[in-house]
């Protein structure tokens, strides 16, 4: 196995343990998370009297359906990359066009993180719900860490394999 083949490897099996973890945490620790994202929905720490309140959801059925939304889009970025991880160890001593098209599915993970993490956090929660209003509900820092990782690793594991 190459170094480069191996690195890919285990940054790809990584993120999918990072993903796993957060779904995890988001499971067994439910009551504190969906806290947050009752909060940042119904924006009631954003700052007093913006123009952008009607936005605000607080309905209890909407805060646990997004809640769960988020949920499935990190568990299934975590199945993802795993499955992506395992699609790529068992050609990783097979020729290059068989192992780049074994990237297939680790693309689709990190395509799918970018959505949980950019699109649902940045976009949906920091830009639309106003969470970089709030100093107390505030994702938007860690979700960065989260999608540019692995926007990071996307990039070096879609480099073409050589022979």
């Amino acid at each position: 196995m190459t170094m480069s083949r191996l690195a890919k490897i285990a940054m790809v099996l990584g993120l999918a343990l990072f993903a796993a973890i957060v779904t995890f945490s988001n499971v067994t620790d439910y009551d504190s998370n969906y806290e947050f994202v009752k909060h940042v929905l119904s924006m009631d720490t954003t700052f007093p009297g913006n123009r952008a309140m009607y936005r605000a959801i607080t309905s209890p059925l909407l805060w646990t359906i997004g809640y769960w939304t988020i949920i499935a889009g990190e568990g299934l970025t975590a199945l993802l990359f795993l499955v992506g991880g395992w699609r790529m160890i068992r050609v990783w001593d097979g020729p290059a066009d068989d192992f780049d098209q074994a990237k297939s599915v680790t693309i689709a993970s990190a395509l799918m993180g970018f959505l949980v993490w950019f699109v649902g956090f940045m976009v949906v929660g920091g830009e639309w719900f106003l969470m970089w209003q709030s100093s107390t509900w505030n994702g938007q820092e860690a979700a960065f860490r989260f999608y540019m990782t692995i926007l990071a690793v996307l990039i070096f594991v879609n480099q073409p394999e050589r022979d």
